[in-house]
């Protein structure tokens, strides 16, 4: 099979990956979860940095065509718009799209093939008094072409007002991106083919590609 068309060594790629990630999570309550805390004037949940994102309430009235015309219900709240950016090349004369094996404590199978960076504000900012994410450099403007700059809405029915920014960045192909074994080149039919395979890619890795 061509190798810019066939996917498994990538599906092996991403189980070697997902075996060699050592983590563990498990459920706790919300009261053991560090860094937070809950508003004891109106019950949401924030984090004690005021960054990423909080847990609000939100009622509805008047929603004459939905199976109730109002009711209440908790939501995720994020101000900040977050990142989902991907980078693009030539390589041997054909266009690749980098993407990013990575964790997310929600995950199914644990790791997820990602957006090269995936990241809010507060990741960017280092609210969280980590480390900046890898690539950075190359989605704030600093590094690579602008291609796509698109904005969209997260899940309306869990997620309030949340935005996120897809953007395509392409780097010259005589550039050395500076990554690990954790990130994979992939050609647009590899993309389509893994679009269509469980749990291989997350959602907004699938947003991303709808630029492609």
């Amino acid at each position: 099979m061509n190798e810019h068309v066939d996917i498994q060594p990538i599906l092996t790629w991403l189980e070697e990956r997902r075996a060699l990630y050592p983590v563990t999570v498990e459920e706790v309550g919300v009261n053991e979860a560090q860094g937070w805390k809950t508003e004891p004037a109106t019950g949401n949940i924030v984090h004690e940095s005021g960054k990423f994102f909080s847990v609000i309430g939100v009622k509805v009235t008047g929603a004459e065509d939905r199976e109730v015309a109002s009711w209440s219900q908790p939501m995720l709240k994020q101000e900040e718009i977050g990142i989902s950016g991907v980078l693009m090349q030539k390589r041997a004369g054909v266009m690749h799209y980098l993407f990013y094996a990575k964790f997310e404590p929600g995950n199914k199978g644990m790791l997820q093939i990602s957006p090269a960076c995936q990241a809010s504000e507060g990741n960017l900012s280092l609210a969280h008094k980590g480390k900046r994410p890898r690539l950075a450099e190359y989605f704030d403007g600093t590094k690579g072409t602008l291609v796509e700059s698109v904005e969209g809405v997260e899940d309306g029915g869990r997620f309030y007002h949340k935005v996120n920014r897809s953007v395509l960045v392409e780097v010259d192909e005589t550039e050395e991106v500076p990554i690990t074994e954790d990130y994979i080149w992939l050609t647009l039919p590899q993309i389509q083919a893994l679009l269509r395979v469980d749990l291989a890619m997350n959602s907004l890795a699938r947003n991303v590609c709808a630029l492609l």
